[in-house]
Order: C-alpha cells, then sequence, then structure tokens
C-alpha cells in the first residue's frame, strides 16, 4: 500500500503554518493553534477519523481568530488532497451520524475533485472557549475547498455550542475514514466514470 501521507507549510503575512497528516494511521494528534477549542476540534477530528495529525500554527490572534482557524483548515484539507494522491482504489463517498449529548449531526463527503460545501449549523452563542461559533462552518468550508471534496454537514438537533461544533468535527472525521478506505475490489482504479478525481 502507498504511503498516503502528506506535509503542508503554509506562510503569509498574517499566519505559518505547519501539518503532517498520516490518512492510515491511529487517530494520535498533536495540535497547537493558540486557540485551546480549535485544537479541541482538530483532536476531535483526527481520533474519530483515525488520521495522525501534527498542526503547529502561529498567528495574528492579537487581532482575531479567523486567519488561523481558515489557514490551518486550509493546510490540513490540502495535505489530505496531497495523502490521497490520485485517489485510485478508495471507497470515495462516505457518511457519519454523531450524536453528543443532545446534540446530533450528519455529515456526508464525496472525495470528488470539486470543492463544494452546504454547512447547516445553527449555534445559540458568540464563542466557544476563544473559538467563535460562526468560525466552525468557515472552517468546514475552507477545509472542503482545499481538500478538493464535497461536504454537507447538517445539525440534526443541539443547543450546546461545545456539543454541536465537537459533533460536527467528530462526524467529519468518521465520514472520512469510511470514504478514504481502501476498496480491494477496484485496486488500483479510479472510482468515477471520468477515469479522475483530481481534475
Amino acid at each position: 500500500m502507498a504511503d498516503r501521507t502528506a506535509t503542508v507549510d503554509r506562510k503569509t503575512a498574517e499566519t505559518r503554518i505547519h501539518v503532517e497528516l498520516s490518512v492510515d494511521g491511529t487517530g494520535e494528534a498533536e495540535v497547537s493553534t493558540g486557540i485551546g477549542f480549535y485544537d479541541h476540534m482538530l483532536t476531535a477530528f483526527a481520533r474519530h477519523g483515525r488520521f495522525d495529525l501534527k498542526v503547529e500554527a502561529e498567528g495574528d490572534l492579537q487581532i482575531d481568530e479567523h486567519h488561523t482557524m481558515e489557514d490551518v483548515a486550509l493546510a490540513v484539507g490540502q495535505a489530505l488532497d496531497a495523502a490521497l494522491g490520485d485517489r485510485a482504489g478508495i471507497v470515495r463517498m462516505g457518511d457519519a451520524l454523531v450524536p453528543l449529548d443532545e446534540a446530533l449531526i450528519q455529515v456526508a463527503v464525496d472525495i470528488s475533485g470539486r470543492p463544494s460545501s452546504a454547512i447547516s449549523l445553527d449555534f445559540v452563542g458568540d464563542r466557544v472557549g476563544e473559538a467563535p461559533t460562526e468560525m466552525v462552518s468557515h472552517v468546514l468550508s475552507s477545509f472542503a475547498t482545499a481538500g478538493k471534496l464535497t461536504l454537507h454537514v447538517r445539525q440534526l438537533a443541539g443547543s450546546n455550542n461545545h456539543h454541536i461544533a465537537e459533533a460536527a468535527m467528530k462526524a467529519l472525521g468518521r465520514a472520512l475514514d469510511a470514504a478514504t478506505r481502501l476498496d480491494e475490489r477496484i485496486a488500483g482504479q479510479v472510482p468515477s466514470t471520468k477515469e479522475t478525481l483530481t481534475t
């Protein structure tokens, strides 16, 4: 099996980010963004996706959390895209329904090569710790754009901001775990009638 790993370094005037991702991991995460709840979200994503993930980020948090959260999401998405290569042999589509106490989140993904997202989350407050709740949807859509995948996220229930956001990240991880698995029945084949999932 090919080594499905990638390293991404993203440097701008606003952020400096280093990401290491292994698709075929065990869920080990080492995340430091300077935003405690965002670290928690990314750790939950890795743990439930069985991805090994390392994130080191320095951003202009003296302004706000936006650039750091957005750019980390883009870098993690880029790493996933790079790690999957031509995407031959993958299941391609996956979904997950994840409860967390009163919250219930559904995520469906298609590793299609076509960036698209439809995110429907209904938060009841402005922040969870240092993280603005409005950034959760933006993080998800940024990740989908950089990862070149179609992403649908729906909140079916929930009234606690922490539970809603965490369940969304867990569901994203589980859906991607399903979609990135290798299907031995189509070894070496791209699961598309177009015969490509990268353009």
